[in-house]
């Protein structure tokens, strides 16, 4: 091919809208695109029931292929299920048997499919690498760092799940989407006659979890996981027992439906403890949390916070969180984090993201969080890092 003045660029196709519209944008902006669909899990060797659907089913490579051969440039498959499945997979069934809820899709991006799209730009004498996320990257003028920030679609925004992706990653990522609505992507669509990927379902799924079951997953996964585990003890938090559970492996921090018990009030789930298989019980209260750590920290847009006080920021603790007024502090390579206003059912393992208006300014996992006051008054203002 010919060398293109605004370079080559590897795009992630998984056959779903998103994805197609950002390889046709490049394409029309002048890019030479090269299309890449990832197969990171072969649910059939699970034991599922449920017809394998979204990123990984044949369906979908046929229909990211097409969109290629449309449009007149190259896509290749790559198989990664070996790596995501030692990573990922294990990480997930991992974490379950810790007692913690783990988040796949962002450990997937941080340590997968980033690592894996760039090997292959590099093979395949692409500068860049694209992505169909509503974000949006930018280098700072002064700090010359790059900086991940929200999608202008709130609705629609995944600066969440891009945290852990690294600076020289971010160096060479585009994405193409982060200044466009939803709605944009479907007129889009339908301006090219792209009508099937307009009626497509979109999948909100964990990719290896399509029947989006994860309690049978880790009972497949792990062989006699429900005879290890079964028989553990419902308890309050004095612990004062309830009842008998499915085993805590089955539980996660907030949930108030499957329980099987009738404590004559609404009961969550506030704490889960693998070393005795208890899981504690309490009211909406009990979820309730002023402060978290958070560690195996990525800085986003400042290099470090440490020594910077107390700095104001908004707090997402799960994708699906609005997000909290908090002021961090870094300590020792971890953030103590320090809510204005209590918030609820804070989950160890899912990733905690700190945000300065819309720039990330890292992120980490929970690794544990306080019930009670705040150690400190969330009345002294901090100012914003330099």
């Amino acid at each position: 091919m010919e060398n293109n003045p605004k370079g080559r660029v590897l795009v992630a196709m998984s056959g779903g809208i998103d994805s197609s519209v950002a390889a046709v944008l490049l394409h029309e902006q002048g890019y030479e695109v090269v299309g890449m669909t990832m197969k990171t899990w072969d649910y059939a060797s699970a034991g599922g029931s449920k017809k394998e659907t979204g990123c990984c089913s044949l369906d979908s490579i046929n229909d990211a292929r097409q969109i290629a051969v449309d449009l007149g440039f190259p896509h290749y498959i790559i198989d990664i299920r070996e790596e995501f499945g030692d990573f990922v997979i294990n990480n997930f069934t991992d974490e379950y048997l810790a007692g913690r809820t783990p988040n796949p899709c962002v450990l997937c991006n941080t340590h997968i499919k980033w690592d894996a799209l760039l090997r292959r730009a590099d093979q395949l004498g692409c500068q860049f690498i694209a992505t169909g996320h509503y974000a949006q990257v930018r280098q700072g003028a002064d700090s010359g760092r790059f900086i991940v920030s929200k999608g202008l679609d709130d609705n629609k925004d995944q600066s969440y799940a891009l945290w852990g992706v690294s600076q020289a990653s971010l160096s060479r990522t585009l994405f193409p989407l982060g200044q466009m609505r939803k709605t944009e992507i479907y007129d889009e669509a339908r301006r090219r006659g792209f009508t099937a990927l307009v009626n497509k379902p979109e999948s909100y799924e964990i990719c290896f979890i399509p029947d989006n079951d994860y309690r049978g997953f880790l009972r497949r996964r792990v062989p006699g996981l429900e005879a290890r585990v079964a028989g553990g003890r419902f308890v309050d938090k004095k612990g004062v027992e309830l009842g008998r559970h499915e085993g805590y492996p089955f539980y996660t921090i907030g949930q108030r439906k499957g329980l099987g018990i009738a404590l004559g009030f609404p009961a969550y789930v506030t704490e889960i403890r693998p070393d005795t298989n208890e899981v504690v019980l309490g009211n909406y209260d009990d979820l309730a949390s002023t402060a978290t750590v958070v560690g195996q920290l990525n800085p986003g847009k400042y290099a470090t916070l440490e020594g910077h006080g107390l700095v104001p920021a908004v707090v997402k603790v799960r994708y699906n969180h609005d997000g909290a007024p908090a002021f961090l502090e870094e300590v020792g390579g971890k953030i103590h984090v320090y809510f204005e206003e209590p918030v609820h059912a804070i989950t160890p393992g899912q990733a905690a993201v700190f945000y300065e208006g819309d720039d990330v300014l890292g992120g980490g996992w929970i690794e544990r969080h306080v019930i009670g006051e705040a150690p400190v008054p969330f009345a002294h203002a901090a100012a914003p890092v330099a």
